[in-house]
């Protein structure tokens, strides 16, 4: 199925529902610019290991009360969506020297302003308002401007990143394109970019208000360029450099 970004942008929650079906192709002035993608999960993806933590609670929905008691004081790394628990499995050099790269980028660019860049782990809790619940994530990276007053007895972080980060590995590229896609849109997340090294791409969306305000797929080579901070543009070339 093909639809405008506009159509898109209109009816975001409807498209994502209908990916589940079939693949959406994004146009803008006729021009198929990005694809919208059912979440494919791959067994590594949602295996949880037997000696885990949250391991008897595989395939099972937990409360989030529950999540916080399965994981507490445990050393492996957990992300909690729409009641499912997913282990995260340690990242391939790749993924590290491009968030390496991404990392120095932005923190270049954020020294001296009141925002500060953040990365992996670092656990972000999100409401989940359809369960009524809450989501826990752990961007690859993260721009928080409320860090200083957002935080817990624990020193642990409790605000809204305005710009997140995933860079996409294959065992999450279903979970990151479209399940976090929709943990960051109704959590309150300003920016989301996620950063393809496979196809050498990286896709942003925009929102205002839980709504898609814009998007746009930055192919190699380009300069991609953040809307909700005007003046942070950051070359392709650079984040992809090895």
């Amino acid at each position: 199925m093909k639809v405008s970004a506009t159509d898109m942008k209109n009816y975001f929650g409807k498209y994502l529902e209908k990916c589940k079906q079939e693949t959406i192709l994004i146009t803008k002035n006729d021009r198929v610019v990005a694809k919208l993608d059912a979440c494919e999960e791959s067994a590594d993806d949602l295996m949880l290991k037997e000696d885990s933590a949250a391991y008897a609670w595989s395939g099972k929905r937990v409360s989030y009360e529950e999540f916080c008691e399965i994981t507490e004081n445990n050393e492996d790394r957990y992300e909690y969506i729409d009641g499912e628990i997913y282990l995260l499995a340690a990242p391939g050099v790749s993924h590290q020297m491009f968030l390496a790269n991404l990392y120095t980028l932005f923190n270049n660019w954020f020294m001296g302003k009141p925002c500060r860049v953040f990365f992996s782990p670092f656990d972000v809790t999100l409401a989940n308002d359809a369960l009524k619940s809450k989501n826990v994530v752990e961007p690859d990276l993260l721009v928080s401007c409320d860090y200083l007053t957002q935080r817990n007895e624990n020193d642990r972080y409790t605000g809204i990143p305005a710009l997140v980060v995933e860079i996409l590995s294959p065992g999450t590229r279903g979970k990151d394109q479209l399940k976090k896609l929709n943990v960051y849109l109704n959590g309150g997340v300003r920016e989301y970019w996620i950063v393809d090294p496979r196809d050498r791409q990286v896709m942003l969306y925009y929102f205002a208000d839980q709504q898609l305000e814009d998007m746009d797929l930055f192919r190699d080579p380009a300069v991609v360029k953040s809307i909700h901070f005007p003046g942070l543009e950051v070359s392709t070339t650079d984040i992809f450099a090895d």
